[in-house]
């Protein structure tokens, strides 16, 4: 059985400007399963990029994605290579790295920005380090190595949503203080 979801079309190119957030050969399907219901809750689609480190039709991502998962626009890539062609070249990569020069919240995202995470027990390697173009760190305090790979892609997504105006479309035409926005 196939991960559930609005499935890209394998012979499309991955359309921009929206926010994207991509997950490089995870490893973990719980945490795959959260970030499906990041993607479907913020309406924000997702890329698979394989292989994975689990069976894709696993009860874990299932039980981590509850419904939502069957909402999310879900792209999966057979791998790295496949995912690189059909990105739309005027699309940033921006990695979220614990070796990240740049801070989450002094970086600028863009409306066609794609986030991407690495695996849980390894992160990206060296050759996914180039191709970004931007890499980008969520400031922790000293002595603690990261956060939790679905944790950390929510934190980031909303920042970039934030900054782009996504959630306030998520709002569905109201104010900051609940009131109608369009009246």
């Amino acid at each position: 059985m196939p991960l559930p979801g609005i499935v890209c079309p394998c012979n499309k190119s991955i359309a921009a400007p929206l926010l994207r957030l991509a997950l490089f050969e995870p490893d973990i399907p719980q945490n795959a399963g959260a970030l499906l219901r990041v993607a479907a809750c913020f309406d924000v689609p997702i890329d698979l990029i394989e292989p994975f480190g689990f069976v894709p039709d696993d009860r874990r991502i299932k039980r981590a994605a509850l419904d939502y998962a069957a909402r999310a626009t879900i792209c999966r890539h057979a791998s790295w290579a496949a995912f690189l062609a059909r990105r739309d070249s005027g699309s940033r990569l921006v990695l979220l790295t614990t070796r990240g020069s740049e801070v989450l919240h002094h970086f600028t995202f863009a409306a066609g920005d794609t986030l991407l995470l690495g695996r849980e027990s390894a992160g990206v390697p060296d050759f996914v380090h180039q191709r970004a173009d931007a890499r980008v760190r969520i400031p922790i305090r000293g002595g603690a190595r990261s956060l939790n790979v679905a944790v950390a892609g929510a934190i980031a997504l909303a920042e970039a949503l934030r900054q782009t105006g996504g959630l306030d479309a998520l709002c569905g035409g109201f104010d900051r203080a609940g009131e109608r926005a369009d009246i």
